[in-house]
């Protein structure tokens, strides 16, 4: 069975091989430049080759193909200017820009100096901004700048999708109907096995109240831009508190490091963490926030003797949309491996027929097994894990409390793109969590052996940012910009009694 999964992976991987961001144009003719123009595309390709070499790609954001100074992600890549403003697309322009600026500082500080002097580190900067400047306005830009698919068309024809897709369906529709019947329980029926271990947010040392910080303005995109402070004052208001079925340490909440003398990603566990980011979505034809947590937990422990599911690491992460008036909306999650894409949306939106356009009745689409209330300013949403599997079983609001339960840190998640890596050869060096594939290696799940038909590659593993195909029947994605307005309707008006 390895050996033939391997084969098929390797086959269908062949034809989804990287593309050389260098061969296309604009920058493969400036390259051929004798001028300050082609000096500045050699010294992005220097060190693009460098990055390569030392293994530090990051792949948060994709290179666009012909423009390697800029990146693109899937909100940005829809934001593409139609024949819009000036302002705007120098906005959208400035998006990428701002992409790469950040990846770039990644890999160069996990690369190190051995790889990438401070010169050239420094000239990378300079260079970027002329070369922006001398493509705009790019023609072929909005061609050019979209996101790689992380579902592989080859590996659905070689695993007889068409046919298979259907026994995933059926794990589907069991797995959802047990977990309709857990959310169903009333709370003090819950089913557990160890003991429940309630972890809350550490309350950040200058918090601003949110009512004293004006709603956030939008650039020319309409992107709001949430200041400093807005940002720090969103993320711990709505980071939610979690109870957790403790058996043993691998139920325990912890930070991301490297172990075993930097040999591989653990989770300690004598740090409570929770990593946030703001991300962005579209609701009703305007871009909303989103606060995005991540917890993490050393292991999936198996259940039997035969659990494709365990495994090293594991987590859940909570994510937020929040409306113009940053009031949330919906609250969804996920696994840090894509899987499990549970809804649960607030009485302010009301969830549309299904299936929706494109998307087949068979289609592993929209899952809503609770709705939930908004929680007012003093509350917050708990979430109820479960031991081993940390599954959510239920979310409640209750009154917000930090004294009671561990606390947890908040930390940006971009710590886990430059950890700090205590291998013998760089022993102050740091190397993100994830690989040039976007993968946490060693986590890997005996899963991958059976869902690869579904055409992402090792089903089960942890993985980044920008690369959580949530949908083993049909095609979606976590940081899809258009997955709100097609699941649900807004502006519902609220039925909430209290």
């Amino acid at each position: 069975m390895k050996v033939a999964h391997a084969a098929f992976i390797s086959l269908a991987l062949a034809g989804c091989a990287s593309v050389d961001p260098y061969a296309g144009a604009p920058i493969a003719a400036k390259l051929k430049r004798d001028d300050a123009l082609g000096d500045c595309a050699r010294l992005l390709q220097r060190v693009d080759r460098a990055i390569e070499t030392a293994g530090v790609r990051d792949v948060q954001s994709a290179q666009v193909r012909g423009f390697p100074y800029l990146r693109v992600d899937r909100l940005t890549a829809r934001l593409a200017p139609a024949g819009g403003s000036a302002e705007a697309n120098d906005a959208w322009i400035d998006r990428m820009v701002a992409l790469d600026r950040e990846a770039r500082a990644v890999e160069v500080a996990n690369a190190g100096q051995a790889f990438v002097s401070a010169r050239d580190a420094a000239g990378v900067e300079n260079c970027r901004t002329r070369l922006a400047e001398a493509d705009r306005p790019a023609g072929g830009l909005a061609k050019a700048a979209q996101v790689p698919d992380d579902y592989s068309t080859t590996m659905r024809a070689l695993g007889l999708y068409a046919v298979t897709k259907f026994a995933f369906t059926s794990g589907i529709r069991k797995w959802r109907a047990e977990t309709r019947a857990v959310h169903a329980l009333p709370l003090a029926q819950l089913p557990h096995l160890g003991d429940r271990v309630r972890y809350a947010p550490k309350p950040p040392l200058l918090l601003a109240g949110l009512d004293t910080l004006p709603l956030p303005s939008a650039d020319a995109l309409g992107v709001p831009q949430l200041s400093p402070a807005l940002t720090e004052a969103l993320i711990a208001r709505h980071a939610p508190a979690i109870e957790v079925d403790t058996v043993d340490g691998n139920d325990r909440l912890g930070q991301l490091a490297w172990g075993d003398g930097g040999a591989r990603v653990v989770a300690d566990t004598t740090r409570p963490v929770a990593y946030a980011r703001v991300a962005y979505t579209r609701l009703a034809g305007r871009v909303v926030a989103q606060l995005v947590y991540t917890f993490w937990f050393p292991a999936r422990s198996p259940s039997g003797d035969f659990d494709r599911l365990a495994g090293a690491l594991d987590g859940v992460i909570w994510r937020v949309t929040l409306g113009a008036d940053l009031k949330p909306l919906v609250y969804d999650t996920i696994r840090p491996s894509g899987c499990y894409h549970v809804f649960y949306p607030t009485a302010d939106v009301r969830e549309r027929p299904v299936p929706p356009q494109g998307e087949s009745r068979d289609d592993d689409g929209l899952f809503v097994p609770q709705r939930v209330d908004a929680p007012r300013e003093n509350e917050r949403q708990l979430l109820y894990i479960a031991a081993r599997t940390h599954d959510v079983r239920r979310v409640a609001v209750v009154t917000d409390d930090p004294e009671r339960g561990v606390p947890y840190e908040l930390r940006d998640e971009n710590d886990l793109r430059v950890l700090p890596w205590p291998n013998e050869s760089a022993p102050r060096g740091t190397r993100s969590a994830y690989g040039p594939d976007a993968l946490i290696a060693g986590t890997e799940r005996s899963e991958r052996f059976f869902a690869w038909p579904s055409g992402i590659d090792s089903v089960g593993q942890m993985r980044q940012w920008g690369h959580h195909a949530t949908a083993l029947v049909g095609r979606r994605y976590f940081d899809d910009p258009d997955l709100f307005d097609r699941y649900f309707e807004f502006g519902v008006a609220s039925t909430d009694p209290r």
